[in-house]
Formats: C-alpha cells, sequence, structure tokens
C-alpha cells in the first residue's frame, strides 16, 4: 500500500527538478483599462497557477466589473483603492509554475502617475508584454510603457492585442496594429518583438489556441512565455562582487560576504579590490552549504582572500582583466520618481550595489518626450519625468554601462532628509574618462600634468559663463534664483570694484565659468572692454533698463529663462 503523504526524500526531489527549470521573470504595462490585471488574472487561472481559496474569495467578491462568473482582475488587484477604482495602482507580484519554466510576474500600474511604479516593476524582467486595446489602437502609455521597457535593457516585447472579441476577432485590425506596434518597437530598438491577438475576458489564446482566430497561427500566450529565450541582463563576464559585509567570527577567519552580480569566481582566481587596487587570489568560497569550488552570477557567498588586504563594505572585489570604470562623474538617464522636482545642484545621496555616497546633479542635457521620442529643454524635473542627466558623486564609483550590466550599471538617488527614493538612474557614460582623453604635457618638473581648462571648468559647473548687467535692486534676489538652479554665481558692485582692474576681473570669473552679476553701476563697455588676453566673445544680458517696464518676478523669470541657453548641451548653447 502506496504511503499516504509524500516522503521528505520525494520531496526534495521534487524541489531539485523545479529549481532546474528556467525562471522567467516578465511584467505587464499598458493603457488604463486595457486589461492587465484581468489577462494576468485569467493566465493564473487557466495555467492552474491560483489556490483554491483565492478562487472561492474572488468568486464571493461583491467587487465584481465582469459579466461573467470570475472578475479575473480581483487575483491580482490586492489593495482596496484597486478593487474599488478598478485600476492597478501598486506592483502586484504572482508567481506560477508549468512543467517547462517557472514565472514571476510584475502586474504594474496604467496610470501616467503610476509610472515610477511601472519602471520599479519591469527593473529586473527578461520580458515585458504590452497591453494594447483593440478598440483604441497604440495609446501615449502604450508608448511610454514601451519606451521604459527599452529603458531598461528588456530584451523581449509582446504586444497582447486584447480585447479582440470587441472587434469580431477581425484579422485586420490585428494586422494594423501589429504593424504599428512593430514600428514602435524598431524605433526603439527593441531585440525581439512579438504580437499575440488574445481575448482576456474570454481566454482566446491565452493557454489554449482559439477557435475564432483560425487566421491566427502563432503560439499562445503561455507558449510564447515557455519558449521564448531567457537572455541574461548583462554581458559582463568578469567578477563583479560588491562587498556587503565583512565576516570576522574569530581571529582565523576574515570573509567578505557578498552577493555576485556579474560572472563567476573559483577558488585560486586572481582578483583585484577596488578602490585600493590591491590583487590577491581566492583562497575559499564559503555558501550556506558549505564550501564550494566555484560560485556563479546571482550566489550570496563570502570569499576568503589569500592576503590580508584592506577591504570594506562598498568596496568590489573584481577581475583584473575587465575591470569597471572608477569614477565620480558619469552621465545618466534618470526617471523621476519623486513628488518634489529635482533641484540642479542639490545634495542627494546615490546608492550603487553597495556602495552610498554624496552626490549631485549638476546638469540636466534634455528631456525626453516619451509620446515623440524628442529631447525637450528642460531646467528641473517633475515626478515621472525622464531625462539624460550629469551626476557627480563626492566619492568614486565603480560601475559598467548600463547596456552592459543591469547590475552595475544602476544606481538610486536618496533624499537624505526624507530618505525618500527620489530617481532612479542608468549610467550612460564615465564623464571623467571622456575628460581624460585630452592630450597631456610634462609639466616643468618633470612630472606628468596639464592645467585646467576653462572648457573642464565649464563642464563641472554644467554651463558656461555669462555677465548679467542688472538694477541693484533685484540683484540680490537673481543671484538666489540662479543659485537654487544650480548655476555657480558671484555679485560685483561698482562701489566696491578697483575700476582700473575690473577688465581683469571679469576675464579671471569668466575663465572660471561663473554667471557674474554685475549692478548698472558698471557700463557694458567696462564689462567688455578689450585687454590682452581677454576672451571677447563673452554672453552678455543688459536688463538694467527693464525694471521700469517689468515686476520684479517678472524680471528673475525673464534671467532665468536666458541663463538656461548657458546650459551645456541647449538648444542655444553658444560655442567657444
Amino acid at each position: 500500500m502506496s504511503a499516504p503523504f509524500a516522503t521528505a526524500e520525494t520531496f526534495d526531489s521534487f524541489l531539485q527538478q523545479e529549481l532546474k527549470k528556467d525562471l522567467l521573470r516578465f511584467t505587464t504595462a499598458g493603457s488604463v483599462d486595457d486589461g492587465k490585471s484581468t489577462l494576468i488574472g485569467r493566465l493564473l487561472h487557466d495555467a492552474k497557477g491560483v489556490y483554491e481559496d483565492q478562487l472561492a474569495s474572488v468568486k464571493k467578491s461583491k467587487v465584481n466589473r465582469s459579466t461573467g462568473l470570475i472578475d479575473f482582475s480581483l487575483l491580482t488587484d490586492g489593495l482596496r483603492a484597486e478593487r474599488e477604482q478598478g485600476i492597478t495602482i501598486d506592483v502586484a507580484y504572482r508567481y506560477f509554475a508549468t512543467a517547462r519554466r517557472r514565472f514571476i510576474i510584475a502586474d504594474t500600474p496604467g496610470h501616467e502617475q503610476y509610472t515610477r511604479n511601472m519602471a520599479t516593476g519591469a527593473s529586473t524582467a527578461n520580458l515585458a508584454i504590452i497591453l494594447v486595446d483593440a478598440t483604441k489602437g497604440l495609446l501615449p502609455q502604450t508608448r511610454r510603457h514601451s519606451y521604459i521597457a527599452s529603458l531598461l535593457g528588456i530584451p523581449n516585447l509582446v504586444a497582447a492585442i486584447n480585447k479582440m472579441d470587441l472587434v469580431d476577432y477581425r484579422e485586420d485590425v490585428f494586422s494594423r496594429l501589429s504593424e504599428d506596434f512593430l514600428d514602435l518597437a524598431a524605433q526603439l530598438c527593441i531585440a525581439s518583438a512579438t504580437c499575440i491577438p488574445v481575448s482576456a475576458t474570454e481566454g482566446d489564446n491565452i493557454v489554449q489556441p482559439s477557435a475564432k482566430t483560425m487566421w491566427y497561427s502563432g503560439p499562445t500566450l503561455l507558449e510564447h512565455l515557455e519558449t521564448v529565450p531567457v537572455l541574461e541582463t548583462g554581458s559582463i563576464e568578469s567578477l563583479r562582487f560588491p562587498v556587503q559585509l565583512v565576516i570576522r567570527p574569530d581571529s582565523t577567519f576574515r570573509g567578505f560576504a557578498g552577493q555576485i552580480v556579474e560572472g563567476e569566481v573559483r577558488i585560486g582566481d586572481s582578483i583585484v579590490a577596488l578602490p585600493s587596487g590591491k590583487a590577491t587570489t581566492v583562497r575559499n568560497i564559503v555558501s550556506f552549504d558549505g564550501n564550494l569550488e566555484s560560485a556563479g552570477h546571482g550566489e550570496s557567498v563570502t570569499l576568503e582572500l589569500a592576503d590580508e588586504i584592506d577591504v570594506s563594505r562598498g568596496d568590489m572585489l573584481v577581475s583584473p582583466e575587465k575591470r569597471p570604470a572608477v569614477s565620480n562623474s558619469f552621465a545618466a538617464t534618470v526617471v523621476w520618481m519623486s513628488e518634489k522636482p529635482l533641484a540642479v545642484g542639490q545634495s542627494y545621496l546615490a546608492k550603487h550595489t553597495t556602495r552610498s555616497v554624496k552626490a549631485r546633479v549638476t546638469n540636466v542635457r534634455h528631456r525626453v518626450n516619451v509620446n515623440t521620442l524628442a529631447h525637450e529643454t528642460a531646467r528641473d524635473l517633475e515626478m515621472n519625468a525622464i531625462a539624460v542627466v550629469d551626476v557627480e558623486a563626492s566619492r568614486a564609483l565603480f560601475f559598467d554601462l548600463y547596456r552592459e550590466s543591469r547590475s552595475t550599471g544602476s544606481f538610486i538617488l536618496i533624499d537624505p532628509i526624507s530618505n525618500a527614493t527620489v530617481a532612479a538612474g542608468m549610467i550612460l557614460e564615465d564623464r571623467a574618462q571622456l575628460a581624460a582623453v585630452e592630450p597631456r604635457q610634462d609639466a616643468p618638473n618633470g612630472t606628468s600634468a596639464r592645467s585646467v581648462s576653462p572648457a573642464e571648468r565649464f563642464e563641472r559647473h554644467g554651463h558656461r559663463p555669462a555677465t548679467f548687467l542688472l538694477s541693484s535692486s533685484v540683484i540680490e534676489s537673481a543671484e538666489r534664483a540662479l543659485f537654487a538652479a544650480g548655476f555657480e554665481t558671484i555679485v560685483l558692485r561698482a562701489d566696491s570694484l578697483n575700476r582700473d582692474s575690473l577688465p581683469k576681473v571679469i576675464d579671471l570669473l569668466h575663465s572660471a565659468g561663473f554667471v557674474i552679476l554685475a549692478d548698472s553701476g558698471i557700463s557694458d563697455g567696462e564689462l567688455s572692454g578689450d585687454f590682452e588676453g581677454a576672451h571677447n566673445d563673452r554672453t552678455m544680458f543688459d536688463l538694467s533698463e527693464d525694471l521700469d517696464r517689468l515686476s520684479s518676478d517678472e524680471l528673475i523669470s525673464k534671467i532665468l529663462t536666458q541663463a538656461q541657453s548657458l546650459r551645456l548641451g541647449s538648444a542655444t548653447e553658444k560655442h567657444e
């Protein structure tokens, strides 16, 4: 007679078999009411991924917006506000498995105001399902979420053309929307894009092929999810091991705990510790299950090194063959997540792998219009805005570009006062490396050095220099407004200057990259006077007479507008 319960050995065997299956993380996105939660609920239900008590609870729910027995959206919309309003607000994670693969689903919001939630849910996904309402076509939020998916490096995109039952399962509607979506995917350089006609409420082409779409010969949604290649999120083959904790239980052991975010490590491998640059080898690899000969991507282990070198939390152990960039200055694409707008020049806390440092955004290069993909001039960022910015940190970070590694190419910015995450960033380039390509000259004492050029100072400030000629009554207000906007400013007053040395002072301040605010007691001739070594192409704005026709607030607004043309990369930028 067989045992009524499975033995521990049988369960362990089953568990090992399950763990051998591939894991596909995917996210859903689209516009409001496209049917994301209903689609996921139907997928879970038809794939036998719903527990009986969950199903019974949904059947008894008084909140039922569907015409059938089951409102499938209630299987994922867990918040009371979500059920009452019929929308997804927070990210809902669900797990299920089939005979071929394991899945983790992130059901993300469609409302524009919850774009930051969508970006969070998609940050670890290998595939994104973009819902398209067959009765409406591609909407702005569809384009926004497709753009974010491409921005986050998601390699596979699936357009689920939903609500086909409302357009009588017409092939021409599906063909037109598929063509539109594939054109968008090509524009966004998506590696793989697929379109599937579905009806979430009726279950067509979700798990089983539909007899109502005989003209469609492709896979069902579940078949595609089970067979799509699970591409690695990064292409860095070299070791990246951010140190999370130093473990020293006694005098005989000193190990460094953390997760291998890229590459693999074996006993005896040569490694380099950053930022010190000290080289050593791996003596031992310790895990929860005992000592290992090797460990790879995603595994949490403790490394024991052959030599006693100085390593602490926030440092990184890497392969000597291919090291990450070590820099405190980089350009990145950010998704702004805070209701409080970005303030250029304000101090934030940047968290990158296990390292946290003070950082500030020195310049907003451009904001991205996700509907048109156009680059727009901006001096600040509102919630859910996406932009390319320059970031400067107080200490060096160890990073790869995001297109090479999600793990070491991403970071978040945190408000040091509220401790709230205000932005998620993806690193595009190492600005310090770009600056270092300029030719170096030998200094008189034989050491290798070069002087700091005005262009480097302008790059550091994020803007070019200029002079504003203003009335004395508004000069302090103008300085405060420009300073708050991230400009390096200095005030010159006529009654506190040696007029003979004024041209030289102006030239020095110009070379240093300052925005000079001069009162109307100084003439424009003195501000642009010619002398040996002077820069005669200075940008100057004369607003000394505008106070008579503009209010103080209007004048400050005009000054800020004109100052934006000094931002590096702006459309009206003046080149030296």
